[in-house]
């Protein structure tokens, strides 16, 4: 019965893999995207708007490919990427929420949590790192927290990543196999695998919990990932009314004329070595 399973999931896979958008039509999609996004950044901090996207989703599904195409032509001043490593001892004696509240944005400014609060859903859930006790608690307080946050005005935006069993797979192999991708892949990665079932069951119960009319969550079906990442940022755009407040183009000044100025020896500087 597994075989067959497993076949028809390649049969799935390669039939989604032959509609996979092309790199060309991808590229020019995405740079028109991009232009929309700097024109959200400035629009956010003209009004003093304080935005919240969070990244969910399992291991591989692309989130940290959607969050690095939104921000590589951003000002990091305005939109920050914020990745919580695991928590310290004293961290663990905090109010779950206080370390994610301290990075929360002030006005003008949006920050795009790569994996957030909802870690104790998740991976603490599954593998043990709370109690049941911690685990209830969090998912009746986590939709009040949301509101709270929202009534301090700040827009909150939440995605989860998902992504096929056969797809993820392939991704952690191509990890493997690239030594510029091997960190991404962690023992908890690993483990993660092993426990298929009891991830989509604590997904499933995170969004009966969470998934409000005040706070929804958006599913990005992520196993094609240039396809995700177009419809996340045409999403995200679609979430903040926004205005175009380009400026009128810019001319150069001429540059200052030399007078005495006496550009010093280059012998007396270290230069790289000119290899290439």
């Amino acid at each position: 019965m597994k075989d067959k399973e497993d076949k028809f999931q390649l049969e799935e896979k390669e039939a989604k893999d032959l509609n996979k958008i092309n790199k060309k039509a991808y590229q020019k999609e995405l740079s028109r995207l991009q232009v929309e996004l700097v024109k959200l950044q400035e629009w956010i901090k003209h009004k003093g708007l304080k935005v919240v996207v969070i990244f969910e989703g399992r291991d591989a599904a692309g989130k940290g490919g959607a969050i690095k195409r939104i921000t590589e032509c951003l000002n990091p001043r305005v939109c920050r990427v914020v990745a919580l490593a695991t928590p310290t001892e004293r961290e663990k004696t905090q109010w779950y929420f206080q370390k994610y509240a301290a990075h929360l944005p002030a006005g003008g400014e949006m920050v795009l949590f790569d994996r957030s609060w909802y870690n104790r859903a998740g991976v603490e859930r599954v593998m043990g790192f709370c109690t049941y006790e911690e685990y209830v608690e969090f998912l009746r307080s986590c939709p009040e927290f949301e509101c709270m946050l929202q009534r301090a005005g700040i827009i909150l935006i939440k995605y989860w990543f998902s992504v096929s069993d056969i797809e993820q797979e392939c991704r952690f192999q191509e990890r493997i196999d690239d030594p510029t991708k091997r960190w991404k892949l962690s023992s908890m990665d690993l483990e993660s695998r092993t426990r298929w079932v009891e991830y989509s069951k604590a997904k499933d119960e995170m969004l009966a919990a969470t998934d409000t009319k005040e706070s929804p969550w958006y599913v990005v079906e992520a196993d094609d990932k240039k396809r995700a990442r177009l419809n996340c940022i045409t999403h995200l755009l679609s979430m903040i009314e926004y205005e175009d407040l380009t400026p009128k183009p810019i001319e150069l000044p001429p540059r200052q004329k030399e007078l005495d100025y006496v550009r010093p020896p280059m012998s007396t500087q270290n230069f790289v070595p000119d290899l290439y």
